[in-house]
This record gives structure tokens, C-alpha cells and sequence, in this order.
């Protein structure tokens, strides 16, 4: 469990430090560098069989303790940080299909509705989020996947009403799916309807472990050995 939790870090270390590289224009996709990255440690380090694989943006990449805690589980994460809808429909290939999982948990979304080019409403939001599924479905009809829910964000607070139309239209649309369940964290994550400073890190978007907590513990029902 020690060594998978290594080999997490360092991968998340890795990515994060190709992100931060020069902005000098690229013509490759988004995100392919990190992709490469996830392919070498491929090489290096082989996934496990079948595994419980996280996927989606820097919610997911920065669940650094994922793989260990659900170590029972043959736990993966290939997440991407910064990583929207279409990020991840564009490398399904990379990031899902080519591990054969057992179950997925996803977590993307967020990111689609601050990106500075196109900001996405929920509607938007939406409609990839039914693409993403059904590309999934389309190659894996019987695949368990577990859809996280948005959460609410303090330095995103201007979008939290557009969440919330989100969570409830996706709440909806899987109810009536076969093999899916969508959780949604962000009631969990709020007190009395306020957000609670104590779930984030200083960005004031992503998580300290107490919000990973809440996640582990929403999740923990749904996941299948």
C-alpha cells in the first residue's frame, strides 16, 4: 500500500509540474503532455487488473490518498488537473478504456464553467456530461460507475447556482440508468447551507482531507469488490 501511495505522489508531482511549464503555444491537445506522463508511469509501474478507476479533473488528480485507502478495491487514479468535460471524453481512450475497470468513479465538470474561453452554463455542462456517459456505455454497456456530484466552492461561489441546476439535472437523468449512481457531495459539504472553510486549502477550491473524507464516506456504499 506504501508503494502505491509513492507512486501517486509522484505522479501527481510530475503533472503538476508539467502544467506549470512556460506558456509558449502548443499545437498538441490539451493535456497530452500529462497524458505521456500517465503512459510512462504505465511502463514503469503496471496498473493493477481490473481496477476501481478515478478519473476526471484535480478533484480526482489531488485525491492523493485514493489508491490507498481503497487499496482493497485495486483503487487507480488518473485524474488530470484542470481537465473539463471534453478533456476527458477526448482521451477516453488513455484515461479509461485501455484499464479495463471494474468500476469508475468520476469526477469533471466544475472547470467547464469557469474555463476563460467559453464558460459553460449547466445546460452545456450537461450535455457533455451525457455524451461522456454514453461513449462510456457505448464501449462498456455494464460497467458500475459512480458520478460525483459538483461541489461547492468558495472561490467559485459565482458559479454555485449553476451547480446546483447541474447536480439536479444529472441527479435526474441517472436515476432512470442501469449500473450508475450519481452522489451528490455538495449538500454534504455545505452547514446549514454555508460553505464550510475548513473542507478547502488555501486556493479555496480544492479539498483538505476533511473534504476528501466526506467524498470517502458518500462513495464507500456504492463501491463493489
Amino acid at each position: 500500500m506504501k508503494k502505491s501511495f509513492i507512486v501517486t505522489a509522484i505522479l501527481s508531482f510530475v503533472i503538476a509540474a508539467s502544467q506549470a511549464q512556460s506558456n509558449v503555444p502548443n499545437p498538441k491537445p490539451n493535456f497530452w503532455d500529462d497524458v505521456q506522463v500517465i503512459k510512462k508511469y504505465d511502463g514503469m509501474f503496471m496498473p493493477p487488473k481490473t481496477p476501481l478507476l478515478f478519473t476526471g479533473s484535480s478533484s480526482i488528480r489531488k485525491w492523493d490518498d485514493a489508491q490507498w485507502k481503497f487499496a482493497d478495491y485495486n483503487a487507480l487514479n488518473r485524474g488530470i488537473g484542470g481537465a473539463e468535460t471534453n478533456d476527458i471524453i477526448y482521451y477516453l481512450n488513455e484515461l479509461v478504456f485501455k484499464y479495463k475497470p471494474k468500476q469508475l468513479v468520476i469526477y469533471v465538470g466544475e472547470n467547464d464553467m469557469v474555463d476563460g474561453k467559453a464558460p459553460a452554463g449547466a445546460d452545456t455542462v450537461y450535455a457533455r456530461t451525457l455524451k461522456l456517459y454514453g461513449l462510456i456505455r457505448a464501449k462498456m454497456p455494464d460497467l458500475p460507475i459512480i458520478y460525483i456530484g459538483m461541489k461547492p466552492s468558495p472561490s467559485r461561489a459565482k458559479i454555485m447556482p449553476e451547480e446546483v441546476k447541474f447536480n439536479q439535472m444529472a441527479k435526474d437523468f441517472f436515476a432512470k440508468e442501469q449500473n450508475v449512481v450519481f452522489v451528490d457531495v455538495y449538500p454534504l459539504m455545505l452547514d446549514n447551507g454555508k460553505l464550510r472553510p475548513e473542507l478547502y486549502v488555501g486556493d479555496k477550491l480544492h479539498m483538505t482531507k476533511l473534504g476528501y473524507d466526506i467524498w470517502e464516506k458518500a462513495i464507500w456504499p456504492y463501491l463493489i469488490k
